[in-house]
């Protein structure tokens, strides 16, 4: 009986194994047609194609370029922008990404000025946006491994100038373990989570208030990059780049 089960168990892998090698291999083959369209000038197909790879729930900064550039061909904003800032928030230091989202940006209607920012935080947020969280977290892992030999040398070498290398290695080597380990873990907890959002609607009307009879405060138009920063059932609370804050309706926005 117990053979049986285990036959059935191993049956049941493979046929997992094999099920996924065809739906990974299903979508490289779309990735691969999208990108023949694209090159080919026919931008809709080649949106379209990639946006199916996209809605199997596959994700990657390349994928969400690519199709950011084909809607930026067909001049779908919004979408174009939309992807963009996904592909920026896998690969956050990507030259590509940030000049074409920038381009996009400027044939927006919207021309918000950012508020300034203290330079240290300019500072931090340039060296945290450096790398995307799974190279922060091989940085960890590499750091953790200078660490353990640090301690290696301290613990077994005899003469006192390694020893003395090894601990203060080992201490300043433990720190900035802990340091890149949590950048690894605030950036992949930034990917998953959704605190930004393109506005999808032509043009619409921040309110004072969740409420659509509440005080008109200022308007947006479409492709205009807002900031969630609370809900209520239907609306959300939102702040722009100028530091202005009101409310909008959840259907008037999609969350990068």
């Amino acid at each position: 009986m117990k053979s049986k089960y285990l036959s059935f168990g191993f049956v049941l892998f493979v046929l997992i194994i094999w099920v996924s090698n065809a739906n990974a291999s299903m979508l490289e083959n779309k990735i691969l047609q999208a990108n023949s369209y694209y090159t080919s000038a026919k931008y809709d197909s080649a949106a379209a194609l990639y946006q199916s790879v996209v809605d199997a729930g596959y994700e990657s900064s390349g994928l969400y370029y690519n199709l950011g550039n084909a809607y930026f061909k067909l001049r779908e904003m919004p979408l174009a922008i939309l992807y963009f800032e996904k592909a920026k928030k896998l690969a956050p230091a990507d030259e590509d990404i940030l000049k074409n989202l920038e381009v996009a940006n400027t044939l927006l209607v919207d021309k918000i000025e950012k508020m300034p920012e203290l330079f240290f935080k300019n500072w931090w947020n340039a060296f945290y946006n450096l790398f995307n969280a799974e190279a922060w977290a091989w940085i960890s892992i590499w750091l953790l491994l200078i660490s353990l030999t640090s301690v290696f040398f301290y613990i077994t070498s005899s003469r006192l100038w390694l020893r003395k290398t090894g601990f203060f290695s080992a201490i300043l080597f433990s720190i900035l373990t802990i340091v890149s380990f949590g950048l690894a873990s605030q950036r992949y907890y930034y990917t998953k989570q959704v605190n930004e959002a393109i506005i999808f609607v032509p043009t619409i009307t921040v309110k004072s208030s969740p409420g659509s009879s509440s005080v008109d405060l200022f308007v947006l138009h479409e492709g205009t990059k807002v900031r969630l920063m609370d809900e209520v059932v239907g609306w959300n609370k939102i702040k722009i780049a100028n530091g202005s804050i009101g409310w909008l309706p959840n259907d008037s926005f999609k969350g990068i």
